[in-house]
C-alpha cells in the first residue's frame, strides 16, 4: 500500500524515548505523519497515561527492553492501568527471535526496525486511527480474495438451503422455547475476514446466563495451557533456568522482571508460556448446554441460522472459524493474522481435519490450519471440504 493513498492527517502517538537523541530523530522522521507526545522517564509515562483526556492510537517505545521504560513499565501499563492503545518496539537492530517473543507477548504488539520499516508502521498506524477498514491494495499478499464463484456458490446454495430447511428450523423453534426460557436464536459479536466484526447467529443450544458462567470454568477449557492464572508469572521464579543450573554457569540472556529482579529469558518464557491465556476456548462436556442444545450442537443443526449471514456476505460456506473478539484479539501479530485474509466460513479446514477425534488439536495446530487454507484456498479444495464435512457433523464429542 502506498502512504501515498492514505490521509494525512496527524495521528496522536505517545512515543517512550529516555535518550532525548532518539526522540529527536524519531520526531523529525515522522513529523509530517505523526503528532507525538514525548515520555523520557516512566514516572511521565503513567502520569500521561492516567490523564482521562490521554487519547493516542499507540505506544511507540525506543526504550532498552530491559530499562525501567521497557518491559516493566509497558507490563505496568497493561496491567495496572489496563492501557487498550497496542504497543509498537521501535529497535535500533534486528531482535533475536526469543526476545521478540517476549515483546509480543501483549495482544497487539509488534516490533519494528529503526530503519526500513518506516512505511510498515504508519501502515499500521492509520489503520487503527481510521474509523472504517481503508481499502486493501489487491497485490497485497494480505488481500482478502473472494473469487466470483465462490461467492456464487455461496449464494446460491444458502439460499435453497434455506427454502428447504424452513420447516425443521420452525419446528427446532418451539421446542426451544419449550424448554428453556429465553429468545431461539443467540448472537455474538465474531471478527471475520480482515477483522470485519458482525452479528454470528445460532440456535440457542445453552442456558440464557451461559455469558455469564464462562469466567468460572475457563480452568476446563481444553486449550488451557498451564494451570496458572492467566496472564500471571510464579511468585519467587527461579533466576536461572534448568538448563544454567545444570551446567553451573550464569545466564548469559537476562531480562528484568516486574520486581526488578534479573531472571533468566529462557526461564522466563517458559513460565509465561504456562500461565498465559490461550486464545482460543473449547469446554468437553459444557454444563451450561441444554439437552436438545446437545443435540443440536452434536449434529451442528445449532449452525443452521448461519445460512443467513453467508447470504449478508458476512462469512462464506467455507472459511476459517470466526472468532470472538477474545480470541481475535491474541491473534494481531504478523504470522497470525494471515488466518484473516480467508473469508470467514461455517465449515473450514480444521473443522474436518481432526473436530470430534478426542480433543486432540492443540492451540498451534489449528493456527496453522487456519493459515494453511488462507494462503492457497481454491475452490476444489472448498468442494473437499464441504463433503468432508457431512460425516465430521456427527462429533464423538459433546462440545
Amino acid at each position: 500500500m502506498s502512504l501515498e493513498s492514505l490521509p494525512h492527517a496527524r495521528i496522536p502517538v505517545l512515543l517512550l524515548a529516555p535518550e532525548e537523541a532518539d526522540s529527536q530523530r524519531i520526531q523529525r522522521e515522522f513529523a509530517e505523519e505523526l503528532e507525538v507526545t514525548v515520555a523520557t522517564t516512566a514516572e511521565q509515562a503513567l502520569a500521561i497515561c492516567a490523564q482521562p483526556s490521554a487519547t493516542f492510537t499507540a505506544i511507540l517505545n525506543a526504550a532498552d527492553p530491559a530499562s525501567g521504560m521497557g518491559l516493566r513499565l509497558v507490563r505496568m501499563l497493561k496491567d495496572e492501568q489496563q492501557l487498550a492503545q497496542p504497543i509498537f518496539w521501535l529497535t535500533k537492530k534486528s531482535v533475536p527471535q526469543a526476545l521478540r517473543k517476549v515483546l509480543l507477548e501483549r495482544p497487539g504488539s509488534e516490533v519494528f526496525a529503526a530503519s526500513g520499516e518506516q512505511e510498515r508502521l504508519l501502515t499500521r498506524l492509520h489503520f487503527l486511527a481510521q474509523p472504517k477498514p481503508l481499502p486493501v491494495d489487491v497485490n497485497s499478499p494480505y488481500a482478502l480474495r473472494m473469487p466470483v464463484s465462490k461467492r456464487l456458490l455461496d449464494v446460491v446454495c444458502a439460499a435453497g438451503a434455506l427454502v428447504v430447511l424452513s420447516p425443521l428450523m420452525l419446528v427446532l423453534a418451539a421446542l426451544i422455547k419449550l424448554e428453556s426460557r429465553g429468545p431461539v436464536f443467540y448472537y455474538s459479536y465474531r471478527v471475520g475476514a480482515g477483522y470485519r466484526i458482525f452479528k454470528f447467529w445460532k440456535l440457542r443450544s445453552m442456558r440464557s446466563d451461559a455469558d455469564k458462567l464462562l469466567d468460572s470454568m475457563k480452568s476446563l477449557n481444553q486449550y488451557q495451557a498451564g494451570s496458572g492464572a492467566p496472564g500471571s508469572i510464579a511468585a519467587a521464579p527461579s533466576q536461572l533456568c534448568a538448563t544454567c543450573t545444570a551446567n553451573g554457569t550464569q545466564c548469559q540472556q537476562q531480562l528484568v522482571n516486574e520486581k526488578g529482579q534479573l531472571i533468566c529469558e529462557q526461564q522466563y518464557r517458559t513460565q509465561k508460556k504456562a500461565s498465559q491465556a490461550p486464545a482460543f476456548i473449547k469446554i468437553a462436556n459444557d454444563p451450561r448446554v441444554t439437552k436438545l442444545g446437545r443435540f443440536l450442537r452434536n449434529t451442528s443443526i445449532d449452525e443452521l441460522p448461519q445460512l443467513f449471514n453467508v447470504l449478508r456476505g458476512d462469512m462464506s460456506l467455507v472459511g476459517n472459524r470466526p472468532l470472538p473478539l477474545y480470541e481475535a484479539e491474541q491473534l494481531l501479530t504478523d504470522g497470525y493474522s494471515k488466518r484473516f485474509i480467508a473469508p470467514a466460513g461455517i465449515t473450514g479446514l480444521w473443522q474436518v481435519s481432526r473436530r470430534g477425534k478426542g480433543g486432540d488439536m492443540s492451540e498451534e495446530e489449528r493456527k496453522a490450519l487456519d493459515i494453511e487454507y488462507a494462503r492457497d484456498f481454491s475452490m476444489k479444495k472448498d468442494l473437499e471440504i464441504i463433503l468432508k464435512t457431512f460425516p465430521a457433523l456427527f462429533q464423538k464429542e459433546n462440545v
